[in-house]
């Protein structure tokens, strides 16, 4: 049984100081990581032809455009800090969106976290020779981010805008290069029989993280318009830079060798812009990862500052700092956890239960729509019910897909996140008893 869809519009506690410029940086910093480097040749090997390749970048595109209108649908009505755990809480059960939560601090959110924030450390630490190991240049990075989002929401989303612009320039560069400089690679493609399903998996891994931002909904100025406008540039945009980045890579190394390659947009960045362009690239693998993070660290608090202020979690995380008005220790609960993985050097265990679980929770947040029609309120999602339900089997398909793939890990990620069951039940009568 779900709340009352009368709620609390503005929090009394956060500020509201994002614009919809840096709302927008917040979408594309949640989507555009350190994969993009990467995974233009694992989509290549799986698609076995360009014209099923670019067909899985663009449907991977439109699945994620659904996404995002479904979440700016939902958002403009509850635009609330919280986002996700809020349209759970008050769509189905206060339980699901605690489980939503727990499953974003245990392993969604502070798995992909720990292991960008190596990432960040291997590039960081062979462009500057520093002979520091890893994990500590990623915990040292990690408590620099933490140390500036807890100074303010605006000290934070500028801090991510300026990340981001600096990440769509050296992709542009890429793409410039690419397309423009050097010579079109001549090989002819003796393509393998591939599908696009299996080459949709590791792209709408690549465009996932939209949801995010709705997390900060609570300190935007003005979240009704502004962030159903983020949510849809934001995704436009990287669909923008991916699909260029796959067409730089194709001109440049030919689908075999695209296919064949384990760093393509390194190869690319040789290739037209010489060594100087290879450290561009290693330069820019750096920020992308220091991009994710600094998103991170901007979002995800907000969400177990939610659950704190509904009684189910310790009540010190729901605590905002007088001054700069942001949830100090719910900021520096996530930044100390994905440090602390990412020292132990466990992240790349932790990520593999990320995606099933993550999918899972998307699918089960555009049925909100559904629950709150059904209630008698009005939907802005573009063709509902048939895209909606279209978004809801593309989030089925990816969750089914990761299962049948990899049921050991996908299992594990389960069992972790109903683990978090008795924790909420704990809370509760915690909370009752109080």
């Amino acid at each position: 049984m779900g709340h009352s869809s009368e709620i609390s519009i503005v929090s009394p506690n956060l500020a509201r100081r994002i614009g919809l410029f840096d709302a927008t940086m917040v979408v594309m910093g949640g989507i555009v990581g350190s994969g993009i480097f990467v995974t233009p040749a694992i989509v290549a090997a799986s698609a076995g032809s360009a014209p099923k390749m670019f067909a899985a970048w663009l449907l991977g595109g439109v699945a994620a455009l659904l996404g995002a209108f479904v979440y700016s649908d939902l958002s403009a009505k509850r635009p609330e800090a919280g986002g996700q755990y809020v349209y759970l809480r008050e769509a189905f059960h206060p339980a699901l969106a605690f489980l939503y939560g727990w499953a974003l601090l245990v392993v969604i959110q502070t798995g992909g976290m720990a292991a960008c924030a190596i990432t960040f450390a291997r590039y960081f630490a062979q462009l500057s020779g520093i002979g520091i190991h890893e994990g500590l240049i990623a915990a040292l990075a990690m408590a620099l981010l933490t140390v500036i989002n807890c100074l303010g929401v605006a000290a934070g989303s500028r801090v991510q805008s300026a990340l981001m612009v600096t990440k769509i320039a050296v992709l542009a560069a890429l793409i410039g290069g690419g397309l423009f400089l050097g010579h079109a690679s001549a090989a002819v493609s003796t393509a393998h029989e591939g599908a696009i399903g299996t080459a949709l998996i590791p792209v709408l891994f690549s465009y996932g993280g939209w949801q995010t931002a709705c997390f900060v909904a609570g300190e935007l100025k003005d979240p009704r318009r502004d962030l159903p406008r983020a949510l849809v540039a934001g995704v436009l945009g990287v669909i923008f830079l991916y699909t260029g980045v796959a067409l730089a890579c194709t001109r440049v190394l030919g689908l075999e060798k695209l296919a064949a390659s384990a760093a393509p947009a390194m190869d690319v960045a040789k290739a037209t812009l010489g060594e100087k362009g290879a450290a561009l690239i290693a330069a820019g693998i750096a920020i992308s990862s220091l991009g994710f993070l600094s998103q991170s660290i901007l979002t995800a608090p907000r969400v177990y500052f939610k659950m704190a202020e509904d009684g189910v979690f310790f009540a010190a995380v729901a605590k905002v700092h007088e001054k700069t008005r942001v949830p100090v220790t719910a900021i520096v609960l996530q930044g100390a956890l994905a440090a602390l993985i990412a020292l132990l050097g466990t992240f790349e265990i932790i990520v593999r239960y990320v995606v099933s679980i993550d999918f899972i929770f998307f699918a089960l947040t555009a049925a909100c729509i559904f629950v709150f029609r059904r209630r008698g309120e009005t939907s802005s999602m573009p063709g509902h019910p048939f895209t909606t339900l279209v978004f809801i089997a593309i989030c089925l398909f990816v969750v089914q897909a990761t299962f049948l793939h990899d049921p050991g890990h996908s299992l594990i990620g389960l069992a972790l996140t109903i683990a978090g069951l008795p924790v909420y039940l704990l809370w509760r009568k915690r909370r009752s008893n109080a």
